[in-house]
């Protein structure tokens, strides 16, 4: 069944040598999910089939928490997904419900609905909304993060994720199933504020074994983004 909890910029421009790159950012699809709720294997499973066909794509599996009494505490539940949701449905007026995929910060839907997000994906792509190109490198224990120049302001969140976990489920809704889920967000956080120059930043290598930055605009919509790539964390 699909759950439901009411839980109620601009242009690529400047000379930076990352600014061919900034049209050719990928779309980030987030993905609400809980191992706890029967109608989210699917939608983690189109995420997955997203993380390993689509380069264009940076998807990104938020696990909620206000699954965790009902049955079945997942282990990647984390309060910021929670919260993360949570605002996108007080901008939205959906409340918080899964399986939600928001794509690039700017429309939500229902996540196993391969058509609807599809069609989101190809119009956040031709909207290009990429305020300036972002990179980051690993150096040791820590990335390296460069924003370069660009039009707008925007905060940028460092986000630490896991390629892949297989889990046997216990209990719950899903009791007696397998579920390999991809793309796990471990830990995301804000680590800076950019205002149209270039920036870059030093940080300690988030939990997770994979890192992703996001840039996000005042009005909650992604205006960059970049992953690390299978060169992160062992």
């Amino acid at each position: 069944m699909l759950s439901r909890f009411v839980m109620s910029l601009g242009f690529i421009a400047g000379l930076s040598p990352l600014a061919a790159q900034a049209a050719e950012r990928p779309v980030v699809v987030e993905l609400f999910t809980s191992q706890g709720c029967s109608s989210c294997p699917p939608a983690d499973a189109y995420l997955r089939e997203l993380s390993t066909q689509r380069a264009d794509v940076l998807p990104l599996a938020f696990h909620v928490t206000y699954w965790d009494g009902l049955g079945w505490k997942d282990p990647y539940s984390m309060q910021a997904a929670t919260q993360r949701q949570d605002l996108y449905g007080r901008r939205f007026g959906d409340g918080s419900y899964t399986p939600e995929i928001v794509v690039d910060g700017a429309a939500g839907m229902v996540g196993s609905r391969r058509s609807d997000v599809g069609a989101a994906i190809e119009r956040a792509k031709r909207a290009s909304r990429t305020a300036a190109a972002i990179s980051v490198t690993k150096n040791g224990g820590q990335v390296a993060i460069q924003v370069g120049s660009g039009t707008g302001t925007g905060r940028i969140l460092l986000i630490g994720f896991d390629r892949e976990h297989t889990t046997a489920i216990g209990r719950g809704e899903n009791s007696g199933r397998t579920l390999t889920e991809a793309n796990i967000v471990r830990s995301i956080r804000a680590v800076g504020q950019w205002s149209g120059a270039a920036l870059r930043l030093n940080e300690q290598f988030p939990e997770g074994q994979d890192v992703a930055v996001v840039l996000e605009a005042p009005d909650g919509q992604i205006v960059g983004a970049a992953r690390l790539g299978t060169g992160g964390s062992t």
